[in-house]
C-alpha cells in the first residue's frame, strides 16, 4: 500500500511537528493538506491518531485541511480471521472508528473522513 501511495505522489511518513522529531510523531501519508493514518492497531490507540489529525491542522503547524483514517471492517476482519488465522480481537475497525469519533467532537477540531477495507 505505501508503494502505491508514494507512487501517487503522497509524503511518507511526515512530521506530525515542525522539524525532526519522535518517530511516533507522524503521519503516515501527507499531500495537498490531507493528512493520511491507515490503522490496523489496538483500538487504544485511536485517541492518538486524532490527536496527530488536530495537532497537524492546528494554529502554526497548519499542515492539514482534513484527516483520513484508513482501517479495516468487521467483515473483512472476519474472513481473515477465518481464511489466515489471523487474530484482531480488539484491533479497530470501521466501526469501531465510526462510534469512537463523535466523541472526540470538543477535542478534534479537523475533519476527518473514515474508509473502511472490506472484502
Amino acid at each position: 500500500m505505501r508503494d502505491k501511495f508514494i507512487g501517487k505522489g503522497w509524503e511518507d511518513q511526515p512530521d506530525v511537528f515542525q522539524g525532526e522529531g519522535e518517530p511516533s510523531a507522524r503521519m503516515d501519508f501527507l499531500k495537498e493538506r490531507v493528512g493520511m493514518r491507515v490503522g490496523f492497531e489496538h483500538a487504544s490507540f485511536i485517541g492518538i491518531y486524532f490527536l496527530k489529525f488536530q495537532v497537524s491542522s492546528y494554529s502554526a503547524l497548519d499542515q492539514i485541511g482534513i484527516g483520513i483514517y484508513v482501517t479495516t471492517t468487521k467483515s473483512f476482519q472476519k474472513n481473515i480471521r477465518t481464511e489466515f488465522d489471523q487474530n484482531f480481537d480488539g484491533c479497530l475497525n470501521f466501526e469501531k472508528v465510526v462510534r469512537y469519533l463523535p466523541q472526540f467532537k470538543s477535542a478534534i477540531q479537523v475533519p476527518i473522513y473514515v474508509l473502511g477495507i472490506d472484502i
